[in-house]
């Protein structure tokens, strides 16, 4: 195994534990033009496979991550991240698909020619296959179809302040604009569930305290913002989606809507199921996000929503800047950019809880692979293992620790609240289509994804 250099294509891979379905069983799983060909028992298995062999011994084959909510701020803002660096993280930590969210880049990918200005920045510098999604912003729903025949996964849009004056948020009537754009498509709305409500002034406290910041993003604002969205969804039966669930509060909600026959899906990120507000030391700003970081009792009701498929998938929320936009030095939570980078360790943090709560291998190829894919219509060729999908496998040590240290951080900007953590769950290699594009800390020399472009079935361009 060691023989096989990064960028080498591979033709078979064997190990002891293969996840097949529910199961984990010694197999050969045959790759033929980057496609997964068939899996084969290994007693089975042709002796004198043609090509390259990865015998991987006991390690895990699963499907490859799909990370459906990746900030990469290219162009424009590429000191805070950018494809290279992001998709050497992704790759290094068994995700072989990443979906680029439409801001924080300049300009954000909220018109077709901005879309294309995006391809071209992200050209001959994906390490992973990268899909994109669009932006929903006000009075640009005229952009919204020629960016669904261009193959953007479905759009994003905010409720609130998203932090960057060129993606402004949208109002109701720009809503009902965009919704009636996508009827009839099979495209998605993903929304930022937090409304400004009136609540009582969070400015009186220290804003060196984390406190103070939770107190200002009460668990009503996503409350609010997510009975928008199911009202939305049930009046139009377009798919809509909510990205980065933070408080529990609103679970009812998204039951009833569901229940009716709402389209709605939800996720939660890797963040709010393994830190928590009780544990944030005053001034660690590396801890800010929005929605913030909730309590103990609120993570636990995410982990049970989790165990119920109350919430459908777990994603990274890989949100970067450059340091000095955290305020480290002046440790002031209420100035600080909201935002944590994870991307790389995914798979180790979901693993390193998930594990201690009976959650099982299949569990995890279901929340971080098939349903993320399924949201992005990828479903057809990413995030399962089954002949005919493309030969995307990351292959790893679940039971292997290791310390999330700086010099292991392929991300940009080092910065995380990970730093220091030790983490259960080490990935060895990573397989796109069939290319080794990372093994054991190294890389292929070229980066090897490809664009992803969904085709609409509904929006069939003549």
């Amino acid at each position: 195994m060691a023989d096989m250099e990064p960028g080498s294509t591979v033709s078979a891979v064997r190990s002891q534990r293969v996840l097949c379905g529910e199961e984990i069983r010694p197999a050969v799983i045959l790759i033929k033009e980057g496609k997964i060909h068939s899996i084969l028992p290994d007693s089975e298995a042709p002796a004198h496979t043609a090509g390259k062999v990865l015998d991987v011994g006991n390690s895990l084959v699963m499907p490859g991550i799909v990370d459906s909510h990746v900030h990469v701020n290219e162009p424009g803002r590429s000191t805070w991240e950018g494809y290279w660096t992001a998709t050497r993280a992704a790759a290094a930590g068994g995700v072989t698909t990443i979906v680029d969210m439409p801001l924080n880049s300049i300009p954000p990918t909220t018109t077709l020619g901005n879309f294309h200005e995006k391809l071209r920045a992200a050209t001959g510098q994906c390490f992973v296959d990268t899909a994109f999604w669009g932006g929903v912003i006000p009075d640009n729903q005229l952009e919204l179809r020629p960016m669904v025949r261009a193959g953007v996964a479905g759009f994003k849009c905010f409720l609130i302040h998203s932090g960057v004056d060129e993606f402004p948020h949208v109002s109701d009537a720009d809503l009902h604009a965009a919704m009636k754009q996508l009827q009839g498509t099979d495209s998605v709305l993903l929304f930022h569930a937090e409304r400004e409500v009136q609540h009582p002034a969070a400015e009186k406290g220290d804003p060196h305290e984390y406190s103070t910041f939770l107190r200002s993003r009460p668990d009503i604002m996503e409350l609010e913002a997510i009975r928008t969205v199911t009202q939305l969804c049930l009046q139009y039966k377009v798919r809509c989606h909510i990205v980065h669930l933070s408080s529990a509060q609103p679970l009812e909600l998204i039951r009833a809507a569901r229940r009716a026959g709402a389209p709605l899906t939800v996720e939660t990120t890797h963040h709010y199921l393994n830190l928590t507000a009780d544990n944030i030391p005053a001034r660690a700003t590396q801890f800010k996000c929005c929605p913030p970081i909730r309590d103990t009792a609120n993570q636990e009701l995410l982990w049970s929503a989790l165990k119920a498929g109350e919430i459908d998938m777990v994603v990274s929320d890989h949100s970067p800047c450059t340091p000095d936009l955290k305020c480290l030095d002046r440790g002031d939570f209420t100035q600080a950019w909201g935002g944590i980078s994870s991307l790389q360790f995914g798979l180790s943090l979901f693993w390193t809880s998930a594990s201690k709560r009976g959650f099982s291998f299949s569990d995890a190829v279901r929340l971080l692979c098939k349903e993320p894919a399924r949201l992005c219509r990828l479903d057809n060729q990413k995030g399962s293992l089954i002949p005919g999908h493309d030969a995307d496998l990351v292959i790893w040590d679940p039971e292997k620790e290791f310390m999330v240290k700086e010099d292991n951080i392929h991300h940009k900007n080092k910065l995380t609240p990970y730093l220091g953590l030790a983490l259960r769950g080490k990935v060895k290699c990573t397989i796109v289509r069939g290319r080794l594009v990372y093994s054991h800390g190294s890389f292929s020399t070229q980066p090897l994804g490809k664009h992803l472009f969904i085709q609409d079935h509904c929006e069939q361009s003549t």
